[in-house]
């Protein structure tokens, strides 16, 4: 999956993500959860990733966020300062967090998979200037992180840095955020203004890329697309409609529901097999040797 086209790579995100992103439905949300998770882990197995911690605090607080703001339903769990909390509310604030989870994770996949040059293969010809921008933003994201380090480092070695109490330590950590932020505006001008200069964008260009459109690209297209239409032809049809408010229920189980949660199961662990499957064969052909 990881060696696909580029093309085939963003339509597979657009897909997975945006349903993911547009749906309410609980079961689509853990569905979506679990392929964004096995497919991320199997890719960085070994790796230090880091950055679980925060997701997952961010998903629940949004968890707890909506029954405590959103007191609708029928179903009074129990009254906090006067106000209750519905049983209908938390479920739609837990499926809320795993519609979080799952897109903060479909996009990390995404992030490492479509490098720089494959932005540029994507759009470099569509709008040059649009492709360059969306290159530079993905490139200082883990910058951003790196220079972040290395300012708090150089604030602490001259004893800019104070941990004495946490009025320090906030203004501290407010000073070193300041200079980064500082620091890549800068870099972008710098990098825009290097790039007017050169002429980039400016009238026809050609451009050199090293990836080609293959059949298996073509087969993975057009089962994404079919996958991805069947999905989405069940969401709208609300075959697979969820209701919240005032009380929580479904729809009953139809043909149309049963199809639309196999396709987007497939669709959520396709990129799980196949590098599962690349991985297998690998092995088995370092067995051989």
């Amino acid at each position: 999956m990881t060696h696909l086209n580029p093309i085939v790579l963003f339509f597979y995100f657009a897909a997975a993500a945006g349903i993911s992103m547009f749906s309410m439905n609980p079961v689509i949300q853990i569905f979506s959860l679990a392929g964004a998770l096995s497919f991320f882990f199997l890719r960085n197995a070994g790796k230090r990733t880091g950055m679980h911690l925060p997701l997952f605090l961010l998903a629940l607080l949004a968890a707890l966020l909506n029954p405590l703001f959103q007191h609708n339903g029928a179903t009074v769990l129990f009254v906090l300062n006067g106000n209750p909390v519905t049983k209908e509310a938390c479920i739609y604030g837990a499926v809320t967090a795993l519609m979080l989870l799952a897109t903060l994770y479909w996009f990390r996949s995404f992030s490492e998979l479509m490098t720089s040059d494959k932005i540029l293969y994507l759009f470099g010809r569509i709008s040059p200037k649009i492709a360059l921008l969306l290159s530079m933003a993905m490139r200082y994201i883990p910058l951003f992180g790196a220079q972040l380090k290395k300012t708090a480092q150089t604030q602490k070695a001259m004893g800019y840095f104070k941990e004495d109490n946490a009025m320090d330590r906030i203004r501290g950590y407010m000073r070193v955020f300041s200079v980064t932020v500082t620091w890549a505006l800068e870099s972008g001008i710098v990098t825009a203004d290097s790039m007017e200069a050169r002429g980039y964008g400016e009238g026809k260009r050609s451009s050199f890329a090293v990836f080609r459109f293959y059949r298996k690209d073509g087969f993975y297209l057009m089962l994404i697309g079919a996958l991805f239409l069947i999905s989405v032809y069940g969401l709208a049809t609300e075959a697979v409609a969820f209701q919240y408010y005032p009380t929580f229920g479904a729809q009953a189980p139809s043909f149309i529901s049963t199809l639309t949660y196999i396709a987007y199961i497939m669709l959520a662990f396709l990129p799980t097999a196949a590098e599962a499957g690349e991985k297998i064969k690998w092995k088995y052909l370092q067995s051989k040797i």
